[in-house]
């Protein structure tokens, strides 16, 4: 008997292959190279789009809880990127509220382009792009006086503290905070290391460049929380996904009390001091 042919595989259904939210744009992902017009994906955009979606679960509760206004939340991205994040936000909460507004911040221009041409086909007419830095950004007429939350998603190194003074200036009520890549107390330690050493045996923990990185990305986000609570936020640190999906896994959700908590002011000013940083005591003033 002839072999009959095999017929050829269809691509598997996207919303049973990504556990998509009900509702949630196909298009959308295919625009943003999440999905490939086919309905596959790869294993870097799944990794990827598994950390938008647990992001979004943080989120989604806390715009929940925003209360109710005419003009609705704003939200602040920082270092947006490619603005998956705020995309995939739009069109799960804002798309259908009718309200709000998302302001991506992002340095790149060309990425700025790029956001705001599918924002406008797509007709996701409030979402915003700003092509300025997270520092500059909180000075920037284009950006209302206050902001109800922001999220700063793998913002490098100092780019994070700039979010977290930005959220101080626009007065948010909450922070959304996935650091990456901390390189700044790390280069503190490093100046230091020969001094420290002679004073303290703690100076160990730092003695050797990769411990010195490791154990200065810890300290930073530690500080990080520290200098949220003397501002009066309630904070709370969790891990965004598994540690198989991303090394920089760490999230900060801070919401604002007005609390202020002058223990965590004096915790902090002992750290710098305990760890010989006090170089960096103007930088965490409190």
């Amino acid at each position: 008997m002839p072999k009959q042919k095999s017929a050829t595989p269809k691509p598997q259904d996207p919303s049973l292959q990504l556990e998509l939210r009900p509702g949630q744009s196909i298009e959308l992902l295919k625009e943003l190279h999440i999905l490939t017009r086919e309905g596959r994906i790869n294993q870097d955009s799944r990794r990827k789009l598994k950390q938008v979606h647990h992001l979004y679960q943080f989120i989604e509760k806390i715009l929940k809880e925003l209360p109710v206004s005419d003009a609705g939340p704003t939200l602040a991205d920082h270092g947006a990127g490619k603005s998956y994040l705020g995309f995939v936000i739009y069109d799960l909460f804002f798309k259908a509220s009718g309200q709000g507004c998302i302001h991506g911040i992002e340095t790149r221009s060309e990425l700025v382009a790029s956001s705001t041409v599918l924002a406008q086909r797509l007709g996701f007419d409030r979402m915003q792009f700003l092509n300025t830095s997270a520092a500059e950004s909180a000075h920037s007429k284009a950006l209302p006086a206050q902001i109800d939350v922001v999220t700063a998603l793998h913002a490098c190194d100092t780019a994070t503290d700039d979010a977290i003074a930005f959220g101080l200036q626009k007065q948010a009520k909450y922070m959304v905070l996935v650091p990456c890549c901390q390189a700044e107390l790390a280069r503190v330690l490093t100046k230091n290391k020969a001094l420290n050493l002679q004073r303290t045996p703690l100076a160990e923990l730092w003695r050797h460049p990769l411990h010195t990185r490791e154990v200065g990305s810890q300290l930073t986000n530690v500080l990080r929380c520290l200098y949220l609570e003397a501002h009066g936020y309630q904070v709370t640190v969790t891990e965004l996904v598994g540690w198989e999906h991303s090394m920089k896994n760490e999230l900060i959700l801070a919401k604002f009390t007005g609390q202020r908590k002058h223990s965590s002011a004096e915790r902090l000013n002992a750290l710098l001091q305990e760890f010989g940083l006090q170089d960096m005591t103007q930088r965490w003033a409190v």
